[in-house]
């Protein structure tokens, strides 16, 4: 898999040649590429935003240099093209695996008050959310769809079967985890899982996911 991150805070996708990510990078599972849309600006002191037609508080991304940058980027448009925004579609765990299947992925971080709609309808295939607040720019929301995303890919984790039981993998929210030292601060391990019975462990799982689903997220159970 490809991923091209266009963004004017290079820097802080940094972050991604850490843990899993970085990994995965190192072991050319995924290539992944951070453009710096300044680099891209016909203004001489590498302006990318202005004041808002209409009024309004902040400024506005520009849409020549995105636009110049993606078509650099992608020239043929082989990519599928999202944008980060609080506006798009919520991402999901389906969304996730469908991505996976993707050779090349374009991420375009916005920042400040948003990206002149121009070039959005242009150049992007979809805007995308990872939920209902707003963050001051695209670049965490892009780590987070590209950190999803790899654990997908093949041999970027470990255990295949590692993204099988996770949360929205199933219906319901995970089990309880535990590990070494069976006891700690005087609490135990539940004796369930100690028991070598795995078809009581797996009744017992099925039973905890049921009750943090229904604490944490009912509205899971009603959709299904």
């Amino acid at each position: 898999m490809k991923i091209d991150v266009l963004t004017l805070f290079p820097e802080m996708l940094d972050a991604l040649n850490s843990s899993l990510t970085g990994k995965a990078r190192e072991k050319g599972l995924y290539e992944l590429n951070v453009h710096n849309i300044r680099d891209y600006t016909n203004d001489k002191h590498k302006k990318c935003d202005d004041t808002p037609f209409g009024g309004g508080a902040g400024m506005v991304m520009m849409p020549q240099p995105i636009h110049d940058c993606i078509v650099a980027v992608d020239p043929q448009h082989t990519a599928k093209r999202i944008y980060m925004s609080p506006r798009g579609k919520v991402l999901t765990q389906a969304m996730v695996k469908e991505f996976s299947g993707e050779q090349h992925l374009l991420v375009l971080c916005g920042h400040y008050e948003g990206v002149d709609q121009r070039v959005l309808d242009m150049d992007i295939d979809m805007e995308l959310s990872i939920g209902d607040y707003v963050l001051s720019g695209g670049e965490i929301p892009a780590m987070v769809l590209i950190d999803s995303v790899l654990r997908y890919v093949p041999e970027v984790l470990g255990n295949s079967e590692s993204t099988v039981d996770e949360s929205f993998s199933q219906p319901l929210l995970e089990y309880p985890q535990y590990t070494r030292p069976q006891e700690f601060m005087g609490m135990s391990v539940p004796e369930v899982l100690v028991s070598g019975n795995h078809a009581n462990i797996n009744k017992w799982r099925k039973e905890k996911s049921l009750e943090i689903t229904r604490k944490n997220r009912p509205d899971l159970l009603e959709e299904k």
